[in-house]
């Protein structure tokens, strides 16, 4: 394993403990005494949809402050002065055509269905992200589960050694389980060449001497969590035991990068972005079924035609060589590929050379799990500026991964305060998209 996986003493351990029981593996302290929870009504509001799922994982790459559509999967090669210095070109279907920041993915648009009609109610960043990543507005009284949080509360963990979602990037506003129990939170990794620290004993801390001190810990605990048998108690005892078992997993391997052969690692970039999408295709290999990887900052005032090329590359040699990586392996039918963001940017261009914030219309994308590929769904206007056919709506957007997934889009779960939700909220699964 890659040395910075390793860890150097016993409070090294200790802090990945600490810091897994406010990840994937536990509960945070503000919640320990508390009885939060979610749950659904047995027998009551169980879901009447039986969709068959087309995808087991999704790796989700996130265009972090929202990717320009016009420079990237929607360009109006008819409207010069909006498109600047980006061009139109060919793909490898014939009526699709991409900007020319994107030369390696339109090799493979025959793999992608392009949404370019999606519309968001939501135009500034952190409330444009968090609608993104749940369906739902952002409120200061309830925080909403992701979709990781989703298909781990309907479906569990594809790996029971390995976190159910891991989140690339350590994006600090990502909503993670919201309302639902902390364990169906993401691992947040900030640097995927860095693995995960702390988690292997050094030499002279032998293993009796660390089951001692993990027996003791919980002696100490007992009482409590006797006197206070609740859910989130409980979940901070789990912790403990989820985090042992990851420590001596030999799934382990599936963070270190360092094990994939070096030309493959530099087809995908040497950018942290590219290298999370190794990671990530390692990750869904080994049975982490909702991978997302962060990438930005997207958010061009200035210099549009500068930034947005830089950023392009790395973009197109990663998602393009994760594509080809998952075919080779006969993992892309099983794998959803999500490529979203929180909006688009402006036609006109700005006095800095720069687009601004745009809900009204913008592109996402999506490929393999069962998606159909050289597919355009909806359209923006002549200029860009709205969508205006087949509109897509950010629950829309949502329900199809949802659908892809097979999770029960109108089953009910309620939250700590008895209010009902779903999925994604009142969005519709675009099925045509599906082979």
């Amino acid at each position: 394993m890659n040395a910075s996986l390793l860890a150097r003493d016993p409070l090294s351990r200790r802090h990945f403990m600490n810091q897994a029981a406010r990840t994937f593996l536990g509960v945070s302290a503000a919640t320990l005494a508390g009885g939060n929870r979610a749950f659904a009504v047995p027998g009551e509001n169980t879901s009447k949809l039986k969709q068959v799922p087309t995808a087991r994982n999704v790796i989700y790459l996130y265009m972090n402050g929202g990717m320009s559509h016009m420079d990237t999967f929607d360009p109006k090669p008819a409207q010069k002065d909006l498109m600047g210095l980006t061009e139109t070109i060919d793909t490898n279907v014939d009526d699709i055509k991409l900007s020319n920041n994107l030369p390696l993915l339109a090799r493979q648009a025959d793999k992608l269905s392009i949404i370019r009609s999606m519309a968001s109610t939501q135009g500034a960043h952190e409330q444009g992200n968090y609608y993104m990543h749940t369906s739902y507005t952002l409120r200061s009284s309830i925080r909403h589960p992701s979709m990781g949080a989703w298909l781990q509360k309907f479906q569990d963990r594809g790996n029971p050694t390995l976190p159910g979602t891991v989140m690339i990037g350590n994006e600090s506003r990502h909503p993670g389980a919201g309302f639902f129990e902390s364990r169906f939170s993401p691992l947040m990794i900030s640097d995927p060449a860095g693995g995960i620290s702390n988690v292997r004993m050094s030499s002279w801390f032998t293993e009796e001497r660390f089951n001692d001190r993990l027996d003791t810990a919980r002696k100490l605990d007992r009482h409590f969590a006797e006197t206070y048998d609740l859910k989130n108690v409980r979940a901070y005892n789990d912790m403990y035991t989820d985090a042992v078992k990851m420590m001596k997993s030999e799934e382990l391997k599936a963070f270190d990068i360092d094990a994939e052969p070096a030309a493959l690692r530099e087809k995908y970039g040497s950018d942290r972005f590219g290298q999370g999408c190794l990671l990530a295709r390692r990750l869904v290999e080994h049975g982490v079924r909702f991978v997302e990887v962060s990438f930005g900052s997207w958010d061009t005032h200035n210099a549009n035609f500068t930034r947005v090329p830089e950023l392009c590359e790395e973009l197109d040699a990663a998602m393009s060589t994760l594509l080809q990586d998952l075919e080779s392996r006969g993992m892309l039918n099983d794998t959803l590929i999500v490529l979203a963001t929180e909006f688009g940017r402006t036609p006109a261009i700005n006095q800095n050379d720069g687009r601004d914030h745009h809900p009204a219309g913008f592109s996402c994308v999506m490929a393999g799990g069962g998606i159909k590929g050289g597919h355009i769904h909806g359209s923006t206007d002549e200029q860009g500026d709205k969508a205006v056919q087949d509109v897509v709506t950010v629950p829309d957007l949502n329900a199809t991964i949802g659908f892809a997934l097979g999770l029960p889009l109108d089953n009910v779960i309620y939250s700590p305060s008895k209010r009902p939700f779903t999925v994604a909220d009142k969005g519709k699964p675009l099925d045509h998209l599906f082979a």
